[in-house]
Formats: structure tokens, C-alpha cells, sequence
């Protein structure tokens, strides 16, 4: 195989700042974004590295596709996957189909093709409500949610891959990115669109749950080191700040950065059902810091604020929201 490494949802909000990242770094990539009919790449339609890279319009879900990506590719980076929450709960079979099918298609083609390295994206969802903090790599597993559940089962098929034939695979846990490209059906672009659209009565799910914000870079630079480091192959490597802020604390902090005064109304659409809801996060990052040398360079309150700064700059250009829902709650 060669060195070319093959990035699946490179047009999404993480793909797109990991893939720009890697060709700054040199490497030789192929990005595979979902076929549309109008050509679009996503977020990299409007790329900051000259088009260095080859791109390969497909799906996920069709094991023909993803084979066919993959030919030639020495290493994947897989993030392709439906990750809205809300939408879980009434398309649940969905993310069935492009999470834990499209996984194993990845998987198998790896397999096949005898990739040399292969990096899962899980998700920090995967842990449900804390049971104890911060959370370790050996917390159990709680599927709160269909999309949860769906990477928990993602996860698994990744780690059969690597104990049944040997497939050299890195799980990587990112907790809750944020930043520049982000959907605004996330807590921090749509307070800060809010804010911009001119509203100081925000509209909001929960504001008592804790999550540990990661800066998009942060979680990007975490892939590159996975990928060049073979100490997380057949691990759980979680991606966090070892910072723990509740969501109304961060409609807080947004709202200072912004320097404006907000008051918060609770849409009941935004809601989780009960029992779905987690409501404590908090990650540790011991096992990154240790196997892979990785730390985030926007860690604790500091660093949060100063995301959210460079968030609020990126999302307060006009030219950046154009392609975003900005008017309405879109789950």
C-alpha cells in the first residue's frame, strides 16, 4: 500500500479542518465526501490548501464505493457518520445503516486491501451520563440515544476487526468539538448566530448539563497523532480538555466574550427526552496524552475562552454563515 491516507466525511465540520491540516503537513490525501448531485465537497468547496488533494464522491454505505476510495490508501481516518441527536430518535434506522454498516464496510475494505492503519471515530455520547469522573477509557458503555447506541456498536465492530484478524485499529473518543464550520444545531454556534442575528432572548435546550468542549484543531491535531503513532493501535483513546463547564456557564462566557447581556428561554423542542439526556461530561485525557503525545493547546478555562473567541470571529463573518440555517432550530 502507499502513503496516501483516505479521510471518510472529509467535507463535514472535523473532515474538513483535519483534512486541510494534513496536507499542510505533507501528506498525500484522498477525501471521500458524500455524491451529491451537484458536486458539492462541503466544507471543502471553499478549502484553504489550493485543492491539494484528490477527492472521491461516494457513500459510506456502499461497500463498492468505500473499496474503490480506498484502493491505494496506506491509512484511514473514518468520520463519516450521522451524528445529530434529535434526528436519531425518529430516523433511528438510518444511523444504523451509515454508522455501523458504513463502519464495517470500511473495516472490511481495510481488511481486504491490507491498509496499515485505520482510525475509528467514536464519540464521548457513547459513555451516557457520568458514573464517575473524569472519565477514563474504561467507563461502561450506555447507549442514552439511538445515535449513541449506533456508535457504540460502530465501536465494537471496529475493536472485532482489530482481535479477530488483526487489523491494526485506533478508536479515537473525541468529547464535544466545537468551532469554526460547526452546525448551528450544536449549543455554541447557535448561541453565538443568536446573539449576531441581534436576539438577547435565547432560545435553548438544557442549561444544567456539564460537557467538556474540545477546540476543532485540538480534535484534528489528535487524529494526526493517532495516525503517526502505533501505541494507540487496539486502544480506546479518549480526545478531551479535562475541562468540565455546565451549558449555561458557556451561554455565560459566549455572552461576555460577545460583550452583551442575554437572557435564556427554554425551547422545548431542544429538549432531550429524559432519560436520553446525559448530563455529565468530563474526560480524561491521560491515555492521549500518554500513547499518542497528544494535548490540547486550548485546554482548561483559558483555552475554552479563547475558542470561543476565535469561534465568535469565524461566526460573526457574514461570508461564513451563508451556508448555514441561522433562522430556525434544524436538528
Amino acid at each position: 500500500m502507499g502513503d496516501k491516507v483516505l479521510v471518510t466525511g472529509a467535507g463535514g465540520f472535523i473532515g474538513s479542518h483535519l483534512t486541510e491540516m494534513l496536507v499542510r503537513s505533507g501528506r498525500d490525501v484522498r477525501a471521500l465526501v458524500q455524491y451529491n448531485s451537484v458536486g458539492s465537497w462541503g466544507w471543502l468547496d471553499s478549502n484553504e490548501v489550493n485543492d491539494e488533494f484528490e477527492v472521491f464522491s461516494g457513500d459510506i454505505r456502499d461497500p463498492n464505493g468505500v473499496r474503490t476510495a480506498m484502493e491505494d490508501c496506506g491509512s484511514v481516518l473514518h468520520l463519516a457518520a450521522l451524528i445529530g441527536i434529535p434526528y436519531s430518535y425518529h430516523s433511528p434506522s438510518s444511523y444504523v445503516d451509515t454508522n455501523v454498516k458504513g463502519t464495517l464496510n470500511v473495516l472490511q475494505a481495510a481488511r481486504d486491501l491490507g491498509v496499515g492503519h485505520v482510525v475509528h471515530t467514536s464519540t464521548s455520547e457513547v459513555y451516557g451520563t457520568a458514573q464517575f469522573v473524569p472519565i477514563t477509557e474504561d467507563h461502561p458503555l450506555r447507549g442514552q440515544s439511538p445515535y449513541s447506541a449506533s456508535k457504540i456498536g460502530a465501536d465494537q465492530i471496529a475493536f472485532s476487526y482489530h482481535a479477530s484478524f488483526g487489523l491494526p485499529v485506533t478508536i479515537l473518543r473525541p468529547f464535544n468539538t466545537y468551532g469554526p464550520r460547526q452546525s448551528t444545531r450544536a449549543i455554541i454556534p447557535t448561541v453565538i448566530t443568536q446573539i449576531v442575528g441581534g436576539s438577547r432572548r435565547l432560545r435553548l435546550g438544557a442549561l444544567h448539563p456539564t460537557r467538556d468542549f474540545n477546540f476543532v484543531t485540538d480534535t484534528a491535531t489528535a487524529f494526526v497523532d493517532a495516525l503517526n503513532s502505533a501505541g494507540g493501535v487496539g486502544e480506546v483513546v479518549n480526545v478531551g480538555s479535562d475541562f468540565e463547564v455546565s451549558i449555561g456557564d458557556t451561554v455565560k462566557i459566549i455572552s461576555e466574550v460577545m460583550e452583551v447581556e442575554v437572557e435564556v428561554e427554554v425551547d422545548d423542542q431542544r429538549l432531550r427526552p429524559e432519560q436520553s439526556e446525559v448530563e455529565r461530561l468530563w474526560a480524561s485525557n491521560l491515555k492521549a496524552r500518554q500513547l499518542l503525545g497528544w494535548e490540547p493547546a486550548y485546554g482548561g478555562g483559558e483555552g475554552f475562552r479563547r475558542g470561543i473567541s476565535e469561534s465568535v470571529a469565524w461566526f460573526s463573518d457574514p461570508s461564513n454563515r451563508s451556508g448555514l440555517r441561522t433562522d430556525r432550530y434544524v436538528v
